[in-house]
């Protein structure tokens, strides 16, 4: 660990990384003091920055964490925890510094300079299918909460006419899909979406406090066996490390982030990645510690569905955590329309016009999968989990290693930690995707469609 935190302290290497701004140069690499001029005006701060940051983290992915804790073993589980923020953290800063080194500005950009068209390729199919992936099982959730909540503050709703539409959910999806999201997503500068961060924050600090509180408060027979509280190692591991890389990836957003400071350094950068992969660790292991001492093995992979659906501080729990996805959809979005507009219109201007169609098309593309399937199944599950360890993990590293000193040796204090990222990645990415494809063989990889 001491590699990854002393990775890029010279200060030599700072001052000189620090003269450009990936966001202060055109396309060809020359600057555009315009361009310069218009952000320093337009930017947003840092604590907009940490607010879409730290939201881009404590995702859906936050629910999933006791039941990875139960997968590894509870000090195992904390470890992994531990270990994958501080690693995510080097790598979202990593990202960056590719960027700064290559004169690119832009996730895509940086593997085409690296690897040529086969990387830039590569990196738009897994960004792509990760943030559509993250759209569209938002908009499952938003399905699996707000509904029920309403159900249970209106026991009778489903008997009134016309009202009892508020009931049901692929009607509460659209709704909160085109009314809410839809306009959000709209926006060109990722900062604006700040507030809604905000909010969404909040809502997950609701979350939290309120698996916290109701945990010890829960039915005997919802507990699990106390005596499986405090295990060293789980059957699960790899299983667990997957959940955990999935709930910490941020990395698609980070350029987005980044280029959304008023003045875009490696330092502020740095700062705002720090206090935001900080306050998600605290509030992932709160979470994940609180709940797994209830449940144990009888913890679930979305934690609020060991609550009783009659219990009123989980209930607005689920509002929260189904108001976080429809407010954390837009971020999924604006990758998914970067990248496009990256791969196929690197080279033209802004076009209204192509900006409302993509947003447009996209957005109905997941709420179409989210409307007629309750799982995504064993595909969502590969592309999720492949894609989320090859951005967080292979990639960033191996860019590193291309654009570093070639006189440097593989094994020096500069790229070794480089290598053992890139490694870990590829032999998480393969378990990952052995495990998929042995699901999808038994009755569990089953789609399940909703009625």
């Amino acid at each position: 660990m001491p590699l990854l935190v002393g990775l890029f302290e010279s200060s030599a290497a700072r001052r000189s990384l620090e003269t450009t701004s990936s966001h202060q140069m055109t396309r060809e690499g020359n600057y555009d003091l315009e361009e310069l001029a218009a952000k320093s005006l337009t930017g947003g701060g840092m604590l907009d920055s940490i607010a879409n940051m730290a939201n881009s983290i404590l995702g859906a992915g936050i629910i999933g964490l006791p039941y990875a804790i139960s997968q590894a073993g509870f000090f195992t589980g904390l470890i992994l925890l531990v270990i994958l923020c501080g690693v995510t953290d080097w790598t979202i800063r990593l990202i960056v510094v590719n960027a700064k080194l290559s004169g690119r500005h832009s996730y895509i950009e940086i593997m085409d300079h690296c690897f040529g068209s086969s990387g830039r390729a590569a990196v738009s199919f897994f960004q792509f299918a990760f943030a559509f992936g993250g759209m569209c099982a938002f908009g499952i959730i938003i399905g699996d909460t707000i509904p029920h909540v309403i159900r249970s503050l209106f026991p009778q709703l489903y008997k009134i006419p016309i009202l009892r539409i508020f009931a049901n959910r692929q009607f509460i999806i659209a709704l909160c899909t085109i009314c809410v999201s839809y306009p959000l997503s709209l926006y060109r500068d990722i900062h604006k979406l700040s507030r809604a961060s905000g909010v969404a924050l909040i809502g997950m600090l609701i979350i939290v406090i309120s698996v916290i509180i109701e945990g010890p408060h829960a039915s005997p027979e919802l507990k699990g066996d106390p005596s499986k509280r405090f295990t060293f190692v789980g059957p699960g591991i790899f299983q667990a490390i997957g959940v955990i890389s999935f709930a910490f990836v941020c990395h698609h957003n980070s350029l987005l982030i980044y280029g959304s400071l008023r003045t875009p350094t490696l330092d502020r950068f740095a700062k705002v990645t720090h206090v935001s992969t900080f306050v998600s660790l605290v509030c992932c292991t709160t979470l994940a510690v609180s709940a797994y001492m209830v449940f144990t093995d009888k913890t679930q992979g979305n934690i609020l569905n060991n609550f009783s659906s009659n219990d009123t501080l989980i209930n607005v729990a689920r509002f929260c955590f189904g108001l976080n996805m429809f407010t954390t959809l837009p971020l999924e979005l604006f990758v998914c329309r970067e990248v496009i507009e990256n791969y196929f219109f690197s080279h033209e201007l802004y076009n209204q016009q192509r900006h409302i169609f993509f947003t447009s098309s996209i957005l109905l593309a997941s709420l179409i999968v989210a409307l007629v399937t309750c799982d995504l199944g064993v595909m969502l599950e590969i592309t999720g989990g492949v894609s989320a360890t090859t951005l967080a993990f292979i990639f960033p590293a191996a860019c590193y290693l291309k654009l570093a000193d070639k006189n440097t040796p593989w094994y020096s204090r500069t790229k070794l930690p480089a290598v053992l990222c890139a490694s870990f990645g590829v032999i998480v990415m393969a378990i990952s995707l052995f495990l998929a494809l042995g699901k999808s063989w038994t009755p569990e990889g089953e789609p399940k469609m909703c009625s």
